[in-house]
């Protein structure tokens, strides 16, 4: 009674509504408003504040929001460490994964921890750097990694490394004959980016705003492997973080050139997890693996070479 109780109030508080609740677990909404109508008599408290069409958690509700939060992280952490003392490689790790990333040097990661971790399933959810860090502080996802870094003081960054936004483009192009690519350059070019509300915009907005310009793509997506291939055919040029195409620039399908802003040249890639949160087992190998990649990913072409 008490779990189930605890647990509708949580994901009714986490989701804003009961109705929203009632569709993830699988119960009737007058279920889980009996079910906290029975916590706020236990306690003699309001943890809901009443007649507002969303939740709003009153103080003693925010309380209890994040002790049944706690309960969960540490239920998962004892789980995982008891499953280490077993020596059982089972489990799963949820990444949220920021836009910029999907290319084969992350896919690569993902191979070699399935090979070192056979029994381990991964979830990845992908989505705006926003996104990605609000699902780190619900703790929907283990790791997140970001284009940028955050100053959410709940979140830890474990790792920041620099890693430009930069012109992509075929060898062919005319931006491939140029050092550098300004903003007033680009701008004369065919566009692929992502939409807006992505990082990437977010950040060539503040370079646009700075170089008094304004950049119009002709194609938007939220695919990653659309931007690099619409940019291998030849006529369109794209802007990702190196790491987006590492496998194209080494075959020499797509080259990079920087932009000419001292600000996006700035720009980092970051790792980061919910402050507070323990990673034990399948978690904390798959993020120490990404953390030793990452390092290798951002090197320049001679040191990695």
């Amino acid at each position: 009674m008490w779990d189930n109780a605890l647990n509708y109030f949580y994901e009714a508080a986490k989701r804003g509504s009961m109705r929203l609740a009632s569709e993830k677990i699988g119960v009737a909404v007058s279920s889980i408003s009996r079910q906290i109508s029975q916590l706020e008599r236990t306690f003699g408290m309001s943890l809901i504040e009443p007649g507002r069409r969303s939740i709003k958690l009153t103080e003693a509700g925010k309380l209890v929001f994040e002790f049944h939060r706690k309960q969960l992280t540490d239920r998962e952490s004892l789980v995982n460490q008891l499953q280490e003392l077993r020596d059982v490689k089972t489990g799963r790790v949820v990444l949220g994964i920021g836009e910029g990333f999907m290319g084969d040097a992350f896919a690569g990661t993902i191979a070699q921890f399935h090979r070192q971790n056979p029994g381990i399933e991964i979830i990845i959810d992908s989505g705006p750097s926003a996104q990605i860090v609000r699902m780190v502080l619900e703790d929907d996802v283990h790791i997140g990694m970001i284009l940028h870094v955050t100053d959410e003081p709940k979140v830890r960054t474990r790792l920041a490394v620099k890693e430009p936004l930069m012109v992509l483009c075929a060898p062919d192009h005319p931006a491939a004959e140029l050092q550098a690519v300004s903003l007033n350059t680009l701008a004369e070019y065919q566009l692929c980016l992502p939409p807006q509300g992505f990082r990437i915009r977010a950040i060539l907005a503040q370079a646009e705003h700075r170089a008094r310009i304004a950049l119009e793509p002709m194609l938007v997506t939220t695919s990653i492997q659309m931007m690099r291939d619409v940019a291998k055919a030849g006529n369109v040029v794209t802007v990702l973080p190196r790491i987006s195409a590492l496998a194209e620039l080494a075959d020499g399908s797509l080259v990079a050139r920087p932009l000419l802003d001292a600000e996006l040249e700035d720009s980092t890639v970051s790792l980061i997890h919910r402050l507070g949160r323990q990673l034990n087992g399948a978690p904390a190998r798959l993020l120490s693996l990404l953390e030793n990649n990452l390092k290798s990913w951002t090197l320049p072409d001679a040191e990695r070479e």
